[in-house]
């Protein structure tokens, strides 16, 4: 299994420059390529990715690309293999091969874009030092904040400069994690936002809201920010600020998602979780608490740690009325606003809006999971219609 490594770097003023040099040259080399498809395009032609790099050979013979030739090679022909991988995605998407979010074309990168990368491969020759440091090529030894030792030796290193002005190695390296323990547990999670989950053994997670706690000093930079005239140094330090301010947010939302999903695997063999409508969601008046909750990042960290670690992971339909069905009987009842948190089933048994929906969850995948394995498991409780229906002869329900 491929995975990143990030960690960040502290280059000095001259490895900054350098740095910068290298992100320009890269930058220049991947919008002179996309500029060359274009007109290739409206000629009917086609550039092959051999053409491409001949070209750029070429271009750093002329006087008015000498310059290329002061940083990495390897680099710039990272950032031509980052436009094919750009048309590929893109190519792939408009014909269907590609699932997810449609992809747009590639677009000229600019100076002024928030996130600034280089890459370097093997063929660089890059290097951990003895000393902890990360040598490359025509760039130095950088020094590197190492919060943990790299399992294997990295293929590929990205250099990445963020909107805050900080910069991360990114190593990419093959390793082999050693499946958990087996566990007997089993559970549901029902996402929400005054609660940020609800597990069906009865635990809750806290909602932390961290932009919600950071609104207030962000208003006051974004505030401070505005007041600086264009392209003055003063404002270029606001925008700073305020880029920090939202990567603080953005980092301590990250190291949360991670400890509680890795709590959530470790503890459970199986975890079940709704298939929200997130972008839906997202353009409704809760627009802001749902993406300061993170779902996506947190079920997406809950698959991946489940592969890793040998977990089995599922999402269940959206369209499954977990909140409407009563865990105890399975009746079905009507809607439910969002202010009743609490509701009274007709067999007499009294739910908890969140905790019953945890139920319900888990109830749905263990069910999907037994008729996927061939048991004699009722369909009806994990695709509930919305009339109430009874379960035929001979079958059994999973409550």
């Amino acid at each position: 299994m491929q995975l990143r490594y990030n960690f960040r770097l502290y280059p000095t003023p001259g490895q900054q420059e350098q740095l910068a040099k290298t992100f320009g040259c890269a930058r220049v080399v991947f919008n002179d390529a996309l500029r060359a498809r274009r007109e290739a395009f409206e000629r009917g032609e086609r550039v092959s990715d051999g053409e491409l790099s001949r070209q750029l050979t070429e271009a750093k013979k002329t006087p008015e690309r000498a310059w290329l030739g002061d940083v990495s090679s390897v680099a710039l022909q990272q950032a031509l293999a980052d436009l094919n991988t750009a048309y590929r995605n893109f190519f792939q998407s408009v014909t269907g091969r590609r699932r997810g979010a449609e992809v747009r074309p590639p677009r000229f990168r600019s100076r002024k874009d928030s996130r600034q990368t280089i890459r370097f491969t093997k063929n660089s020759r890059f290097a951990v030092t003895s000393g902890g440091k990360l040598r490359l090529p025509k760039i130095g030894e950088l020094t590197v904040r190492w919060s943990r030792e790299l399992p294997s030796e990295p293929s590929s290193v990205t250099v990445i400069k963020d909107a805050a002005g900080r910069y991360f190695a990114s190593f990419v390296l093959e390793t082999t994690d050693a499946p958990l323990p087996p566990s007997d547990s089993e559970v549901g999670i029902d996402l929400g936002l005054s609660t940020f989950a609800v597990l069906s053994d009865g635990r809750t997670i806290v909602s932390p809201r961290f932009l919600r706690q950071a609104e207030r000093r962000l208003r006051k930079l974004q505030k401070a920010l505005s007041r600086k005239k264009k392209g003055s140094a003063n404002r270029l330090k606001a925008r700073i600020r305020v880029a920090k301010a939202h990567a603080r947010v953005a980092d301590t939302r990250r190291d949360w998602i991670n400890k509680h999903s890795t709590k959530i695997i470790r503890e459970n063999q199986v975890v079940f979780v709704e298939d929200l409508c997130i972008r839906g969601l997202a353009r409704t008046r809760l627009a802001k608490s749902v993406h300061d909750a993170g779902w996506g990042m947190f079920t997406r960290k809950l698959e991946e740690k489940a592969s890793r670690y040998g977990r089995a992971f599922g999402r269940i339909d959206r369209f499954f009325p977990s909140t409407r069905l009563c865990s105890a009987c399975g009746t079905q009842s009507g809607r439910k606003p969002l202010y009743v948190r609490e509701w009274t089933c007709t067999c007499g048994v009294t739910h908890d809006r969140d905790a019953n929906a945890a139920k319900n969850i888990l109830a749905a995948g263990l069910a999907d999971k037994s008729n996927a394995c061939g048991g004699d498991v009722s369909p009806g409780f994990a695709r509930q219609s919305p009339v109430k229906q009874e379960p035929a002869e001979g079958t059994t329900r999973c409550w």
